[in-house]
């Protein structure tokens, strides 16, 4: 299958960044390409852009779509929270501009074989990166149910949660679930049939916690959002892009702490615990899709993109 996704927020997160001729720009998750091709464009001979992705496929594509900017555009495999050490590897103390798109892509939900999709039946796979042994169908099969139940509850922000752990767990006590469509099954025996019809498929936020929790996506996220701001130049900026409330209120949080790091009391008449702003948020609301890109591609309608613009102090 051709490794196809519609960038979310083209325009908008490129006119975010402000894209210099001469400046040195990070795409944390490649995907297809998308949004690395747009700022490939708007770079000179002299500028530079790292593109990074755990998923071979999204490499692959990426690097054919982007083959025509091979003098500025460098390519790895890995996730966001290795930036800082590629760059270390590539000499690169600063870069002018780091975009974040953390949603799934197109290929990985539409190809089945990859377990991302509740509406194929396929292995329960989940895995970002490939090379990794542990897939959604281990944690669903070896978890403990309590520990199910967590994951759900605090990954999915699912309501029926124990429930749903709990026919995990009855389940897989007959025989091992192997595949999506085994899982839905369980799930939907799990939730009242008159709530079914209301809120998108069943089995919607039980894929996402499955889904985070196997790939630590939101653990990456924390440890990486404050690092990221620290590679920034000034007045550089980071986008990131996120499709469900988890994800946006790690980088809200993260944002407004890099802003005003104070720790000292409100009434204490001047700061003395020396922490200092990193920069501003530049979106005090988020940016949304427009009505026309929601209507053409119904994936953006949960997409927020936040940015964060650093400023050195001195």
């Amino acid at each position: 299958m051709t490794f196809a996704h519609t960038s979310v927020l083209l325009d908008e997160t490129i006119e975010s960044l402000r894209v210099r001729a001469d400046g040195i720009y990070v795409d944390g998750t490649l995907g297809g390409g998308g949004h690395s091709l747009e700022i490939a464009k708007q770079l000179a001979s002299n500028g530079r852009l790292i593109g990074v992705d755990r998923d071979e496929a999204a490499i692959t594509a990426a690097g054919e779509r982007l083959a025509d900017f091979r003098g500025v555009v460098s390519i790895f495999r890995g996730n966001y929270a290795d930036v800082p050490e590629i760059l270390k590897s590539l000499g690169i103390r600063a870069a002018d501009g780091i975009l974040l798109d953390l949603g799934v892509s197109s290929y990985q939900l539409d190809t089945p074989e990859r377990g991302f999709s509740y509406m194929h039946d396929a292995p329960l796979d989940m895995r970002m990166d490939q090379r990794e042994g542990r897939t959604a169908g281990d944690i669903v099969n070896e978890a403990s149910e309590r520990e199910l139940f967590r994951i759900i509850r605090d990954y999915g922000e699912e309501r029926f949660a124990q429930n749903i752990a709990k026919h995990i767990a009855e389940r897989r006590a007959e025989k091992r679930i192997e595949t999506t469509g085994e899982l839905v099954e369980i799930i939907r025996a799990s939730i009242p049939m008159k709530l079914q019809k209301t809120g998108g498929h069943p089995a919607k936020r039980t894929f996402q916690a499955l889904r985070i929790e196997l790939n630590g996506e939101l653990t990456a996220l924390k440890d990486s959002l404050d690092n990221l701001i620290g590679l920034l130049s000034d007045g550089g900026r980071l986008s990131v892009i996120t499709f469900h409330s988890l994800e946006d209120r790690i980088v809200k949080a993260a944002f407004k702490r890099n802003e005003n790091p104070c720790t000292c009391p409100p009434d204490f008449p001047v700061c003395v615990c020396g922490k200092k702003s990193k920069g501003f948020v530049v979106t005090r609301k988020p940016i949304l899709p427009s009505e026309e890109e929601m209507r053409e591609n119904p994936r953006a309608k949960s997409a927020k993109l936040r940015v964060f613009e650093r400023k050195v102090s001195g």
